[in-house]
């Protein structure tokens, strides 16, 4: 009779990871600051591309004068008396640590990302701060928000006219992030709330919204005089 086989060796005690468990290589690094004069060349890029996702070149005129002009004049009041800017900026690496401002302390957050994000416009949106180490930091997105007023809250609050998140890097919360960004500020302030419009077709941004927590108005209409119509009122007799 031949000899029996060897009994099979006992189960190791080795954890066993499984896929979903596999901790994402690919960080991504972000810092939301108070845009300067040296953003707006990207903040021109970024509203153009905006006015193209919207389907409205037709109504882009701005420049990169006549926004550094606006947003940012010899004298500019304090930053959320005006027109403010959020920066979003995104790095393979992390960002220094935040500096005390005594207006605002810049957001710092990461991500972990399935795959890395293949950025074309990487280099034509490489950022212009001087606080980085390493020249890797890309400029993602913005807000530009300014205090309006309701009189039936009898508060003040900020209305968003531009929030923007550059193709390649959507769907990864980052819009979330600015958004969330203005919506604390408003709070901390003491604001009464804050509001913005959105496309009727942009059906995904109306939902984002939604989840976010905002109340979409259907029985409200935008009004507005603008150019020639607009000019036509400085002649009228009152």
């Amino acid at each position: 009779m031949a000899a029996a086989a060897a009994p099979p060796p006992p189960p190791s005690a080795a954890a066993i990871t499984l896929p979903g468990s596999i901790p994402s290589g690919h960080t991504l690094f972000t810092r939301i600051r108070l845009a300067t004069n040296e953003d707006v060349p990207h903040i021109h890029k970024l509203i153009h591309q905006m006015a193209v996702f919207e389907h409205l070149t037709h109504l882009f005129s701005a420049t990169i004068d006549s926004l550094s002009e606006t947003l940012f004049p010899p004298h500019p009041p304090p930053p959320f008396t005006s027109f403010t800017v959020f920066l979003l900026e995104l790095s393979p690496s992390p960002f220094p640590p935040a500096q005390n401002n005594p207006h605002f302390t810049p957001l710092l957050k990461s991500f972990n990302l399935d795959l890395p994000v293949e950025d074309p416009e990487k280099e034509s949106f490489r950022s212009s701060a001087v606080d980085v180490i390493f020249n890797d930091v890309t400029v993602g997105g913005f807000v530009l928000f300014f205090p309006n007023y309701s009189s039936f809250l009898a508060k003040p609050g900020f209305y968003i006219e531009d929030i923007f998140v550059r193709e390649c890097y959507r769907r990864n919360g980052l819009g979330k992030m600015l958004l969330s960004a203005v919506a604390a500020q408003a709070a901390k302030m003491g604001y009464g709330r804050v509001e913005w419009v959105v496309l009727d077709w942009n059906i995904n941004a109306i939902t984002f919204y939604e989840q976010m927590g905002a109340q979409v108005l259907p029985e409200w209409r935008i009004c507005r005089l603008t150019g020639e119509i607009l000019q036509a009122y400085a002649h009228v007799n009152l």
